[in-house]
């Protein structure tokens, strides 16, 4: 569902992101400005902290639900804390980036690659540590690594007590809601954060795992047989000498070969230590792709001032769109940049900003596969105030033709029962039952509507003389809800202004004084782009009051909803509200007590066109009904 709440002119669904100036724009348009001399005052505001108020910090929950969301990695710290040399501040701007962004950016997690001081030295790690503590008093989830300079480089994960366990341990991510657990060296965690409906688990892995630490993990993926897995770790890949292919280091080299070629769950990995920074792919032992990405900037200016990479995931596109920018940066850069602050206020190379193209669905289907969603009994969909709803799924074999004695009963129990009606020179199969359907509709079949012209040929199906439908006026208001389907052969010059669904009767008979007397009251029809148009004349109203959709793509299913609150008409597809809806009051239905029809248009009271594709379940509700109760919801 695209807006989850039925909404007035103009306003934004409940709980829909609002992106900030500073994303709207991207930082490309501040780094611009910088360059130029300055940000302008709208874009300085975006970029510089806000305060820690009762009102920002509401906002800042990641909505665990929406198909977008961003994991934040930050590589080497490690010479912004070299002994007597410590400057906290790129590191705590970037950590305030987090938190002001937490909900236009939907950040989810965090995570520091290691060498996050130069020596390890408790000295150094006390002003890392006390940064550290504006995500924990938000409780926002992060994970931070041992790198070489914070340990014995010598050592692995056995090595005992050292001041980063004291100020990163799991005594100290514990108190965090994502946190998993440790192994009990407290070298090796995992987490687990919720996103794009998922569950998602993060390794953070020592510098040099032991045995034992690679055998925690292989457990930890194993009691989560269906979460996807981002393995960081310290080492892991390295830049190849033009610095565009990542290589496996000796080290990477192991833990490829041991944990993440044989567990096809682990399919991005994150590691720093080398520069410059680049990535692959590699295939896994179940032959999927496997993404490795190197970042590190404490090459650059000012030990690469805390730079952030934002892996911005957007399950709606099967993408990943990576950024890299420096919150430090850009936060001061009203005051003025230097010539180096300047270049480095966002990355934007080849291996710094761009997009990895991955189906999520099908990278996951082998470890969590998606179940499809199954047919809904009829009782589910009979809402208050339901007066017709008709299905097409049953013991029919896809493709067979539809009898020409054809009856489709009306599942509200209001008798608004669907015959078949004569379309002379059509052939019998015409009319096909179809197992083809939109993933989210309750009923799992539909019909196939072959029809078109010249010479005019197809099929239709029409309510009785006397069913109740025909004349209902909605005086209250009214939804009427279709799923359908245009092949690949959709052509306008044979098919447009066909009727998914229409009222019988003309705006003339009906006593319409606007516009062309031969159109009929109320249809639901595809015009030649094709989109869609609801055309119905109100009761209030001298003509037709028109909504119109944007163009609908070929082969492809769509939910269509019609939503009248007895005072305006709003048109949905996929519940989402399109843009040409007219303002004008439309309050009910004009009807001359004739029958409706499915498939078929007419023209003057005689069938003009035929519906050319296949039509799903159709139920219309003498209520407007909210968005999120619509049928694919």
């Amino acid at each position: 569902m695209c807006s989850p709440l039925h909404q007035p002119d103009g306003a934004l669904p409940t709980g829909a992101s609002r992106r900030t100036f500073l994303r709207v724009t991207g930082l490309t348009g501040a780094a611009a400005a910088a360059a130029a001399g300055g940000l302008t005052t709208a874009a300085s505001a975006a970029a510089l902290p806000r305060q820690e108020t009762a009102d920002n910090v509401a906002n800042r929950s990641p909505d665990p639900d929406s198909p977008r969301f961003t994991l934040v990695v930050m590589p080497d710290t490690q010479y912004l804390f070299d002994g007597a040399s410590i400057n906290a501040a790129p590191v705590e701007a970037s950590l305030r980036y987090i938190l002001d962004h937490g909900r236009d950016e939907n950040i989810a997690f965090l995570s520091h690659l290691g060498d996050l001081t130069e020596h390890g030295l408790k000295e150094e790690f006390g002003p890392l540590s006390k940064a550290f503590e504006l995500l924990d008093r938000r409780r926002v989830g992060y994970s931070v690594l041992a790198g070489n300079h914070d340990i014995n480089s010598s050592t692995d994960d056995q090595r005992g007590p050292t001041p980063y366990l004291d100020a990163f341990g799991p005594r100290r991510l514990r108190k965090l809601p994502t946190f998993g657990g440790a192994t009990p060296d407290g070298y090796n965690t995992y987490h687990l954060f919720r996103a794009a409906g998922r569950e998602w688990l993060v390794l953070a892995l020592d510098w040099r795992p032991s045995a034992a630490g690679l055998a925690w993990a292989q457990d930890v993926i194993r009691k989560h047989p269906r979460t996807p897995v981002i393995l960081t770790t310290h080492e892991l890949v390295y830049a190849d000498r033009d610095g565009n292919e990542a290589e496996f280091s000796e080290h990477g080299r192991h833990l490829w070969d041991e944990l993440i070629a044989g567990n096809d769950q682990i399919f991005l990995t994150l590691n720093g230590h080398y520069w410059p920074a680049a990535r692959t792919t590699r295939r896994n032992a179940a032959g999927h792709d496997v993404h490795l990405h190197i970042t590190n900037y404490q090459n650059r200016y000012y030990g690469g001032s805390a730079m952030l990479r934002l892996y911005r995931f957007d399950l709606a596109r099967n993408t990943i769109d990576v950024e890299t920018v420096s919150p430090w940066i850009v936060g001061r850069a009203g005051e003025g940049l230097n010539e180096l602050e300047r270049r480095e206020i966002e990355l934007t190379g080849p291996q710094d900003s761009f997009s990895v193209p991955l189906d999520f669905e099908q990278r996951f289907a082998g470890f969590a596969p998606v179940t499809p969603r199954g047919p809904r009994p009829a009782a589910q969909l009979l809402v208050p105030g339901t007066v017709a709803y008709w299905r097409f799924d049953g013991p029919h074999s896809d493709g067979a033709p539809a009898d020409a004695a054809l009856r489709v009963d009306d599942l509200s129990g209001h008798g608004n029962h669907l015959t078949r009606g004569p379309v002379p020179g059509s052939p019998a199969d015409a009319l096909r039952w179809s197992a083809d359907h939109h993933p989210d509709q309750p009923g799992h079949g539909s019909l196939y509507f072959d029809g078109g012209k010249p010479p005019l040929h197809g099929a239709y199906l029409q309510t009785a003389k006397d069913a109740p439908l025909n004349s209902k006026t909605f005086r209250t208001g009214y939804t009427v809800e279709a799923f359908v389907k245009l092949p690949a052969d959709w052509d306008a010059g044979h098919h447009a202004w066909a009727s998914i669904l229409s009222r019988r009767g003309t705006l003339g008979a009906a006593g319409k004084t606007a516009g062309d007397p031969e159109e009929p009251v109320a249809t639901l029809s595809l015009s030649d782009g094709p989109g869609l148009q609801w055309a119905a004349a109100p009761l209030d109203q001298p003509g037709l009051v028109t909504n119109w959709s944007h163009e609908l793509a070929r082969g492809t299913w769509w939910h269509v909803a019609v939503v009248n609150d007895g005072r305006h008409t709003t048109l949905y597809v996929d519940g989402c509200r399109v843009a040409r809806n007219p303002a004008t009051r439309t309050n009910g239905l004009a009807t001359l007590g004739l029958p409706w029809l499915l498939g078929a248009y007419e023209y003057g009271g005689v069938l003009d066109q035929l519906m050319h594709g296949w039509i799903g379940d159709i139920r219309i509700t003498e209520r407007a009904l909210p968005v999120r109760d619509f049928m694919n919801s």
